[in-house]
């Protein structure tokens, strides 16, 4: 009976619950930038690092964020801390201060490096709601962290494209190896490749690196090293990085190799895209939005992974061959029910120091 209610729970992830939040309405055919009536925002998103529509970590976010305004016809704005890339803890703590003063009764900040910014936005503002993606708990009775388990959909990317017949990976990671959601992912990746390498009997190698990551950013060098990986024989890349998911792909599709999304489904991005490791930024958005305005609302933190709907991998456009939806959904099964349990402590920087792995060849590159 118990298998029958884990694998029940699994399907219901993959026919849908986390690809989207079965919204009625596509979160791109919302506008960004609403007008409201009397010049007050109900609800705002402060922006990490990189571009709103990102195609990864804001976009996604702000999905959630649009969502939750239609659905509950609430006005909405997002805010963009000055000076982009160089932003500053002051910049982002106008840019919430400028949301507080606009109305926001939720402020939605996402990205570790709006902690400081955020812990005296929210101690200054203490009628507001502030939920922060990828953060911590604050210890504020009007803020809430919501972390998520990256190394549950690592692990099932690196696991599903190692039983797909790939032997050779790469590993692209964000945040220079000292950005907890991105060393999750990677660290995951590794345990899941390992784990069907040894499932078949064979040994994989990767090459693993945060070079050129530091600011999440495409850029030539970038792109000049993964085509080097390409051309020495690495056939799949994870792209873990945002924006860097555009040097990524460029550098597969000029050497007839494959990439792995991150966050999003990045599959209508590029052709390249095999699978991508799904997080439920847009889910959790929604979902504390929800607490927010309801009433159920609790401070603290909360991690969110398979149990929850938010992590996994979007197997309606997979392109993968030998991993199956049957697979997944086991697999998924047995994470939800503990069967399968994946280790959350991820090393800064070189994965090997939680070395050494049974059927893995880490490839560290600084």
């Amino acid at each position: 009976m118990k298998k029958i209610l884990a694998l029940f729970l699994a399907l219901a992830l993959c026919l849908g619950v986390m690809g989207a939040l079965a919204e009625a309405v596509n979160p791109d055919d919302i506008e960004d930038n609403m007008t409201s009536a009397d010049g007050k925002y109900e609800i705002a998103f402060v922006t990490d690092v990189g571009d709103l529509k990102d195609k990864s970590f804001n976009e996604g976010t702000w999905n959630g964020v649009k969502l939750y305004a239609y659905d509950n016809g609430m006005s909405y704005k997002y805010y963009k801390p000055a000076n982009d890339k160089a932003a500053t803890d002051d910049d982002r703590y106008d840019a919430m201060k400028a949301a507080a003063e606009a109305g926001a009764k939720a402020i939605v900040a996402a990205g570790w490096m709006q902690t400081t910014a955020l812990a005296k936005a929210a101690a200054e503002y203490p009628d507001v709601k502030f939920i922060f993606i990828d953060g911590s708990d604050m210890g504020l009775d009007n803020e809430v962290g919501v972390a998520f388990k990256e190394e549950q959909c690592g692990y099932l990317a690196g696991y599903s494209v190692v039983i797909d017949g790939f032997e050779k990976l790469g590993f692209s990671g964000g945040g220079g190896g000292t950005n907890p959601a991105c060393m999750r992912y990677g660290y995951g990746f590794i345990q899941g490749a390992n784990d069907a390498a040894a499932k078949l009997g064979k040994t994989v190698e990767i090459k693993f690196s945060w070079a050129y990551g530091a600011a999440f950013s495409a850029s030539a060098e970038l792109q000049t090293l993964i085509a080097g990986w390409y051309e020495t024989g690495t056939e799949i890349v994870f792209a873990c990085g945002g924006p860097m998911f555009d040097s990524i792909t460029a550098a597969a599709s000029a050497n007839d190799a494959y990439v792995i999304g991150v966050d999003d489904d990045q599959s209508y991005l590029s052709e390249t895209v095999l699978i991508s490791a799904l997080k439920g930024v847009k889910q959790g958005a929604y979902q504390m939005l929800t607490k927010a305005f309801d009433g159920t609302w609790e401070a603290g933190a909360v991690t969110l992974g398979a149990a929850e709907n938010a992590v996994g991998l979007p197997m309606e456009t997979s392109k993968l061959e030998s991993f199956t939806a049957a697979d997944y959904e086991a697999m998924m099964a047995d994470i939800v029910s503990g069967t399968l349990v994946i280790d959350n402590e991820a090393p800064e920087g070189d994965p090997n120091v939680k070395g050494p792995w049974t059927n893995v060849v880490v490839d560290y590159i600084e």
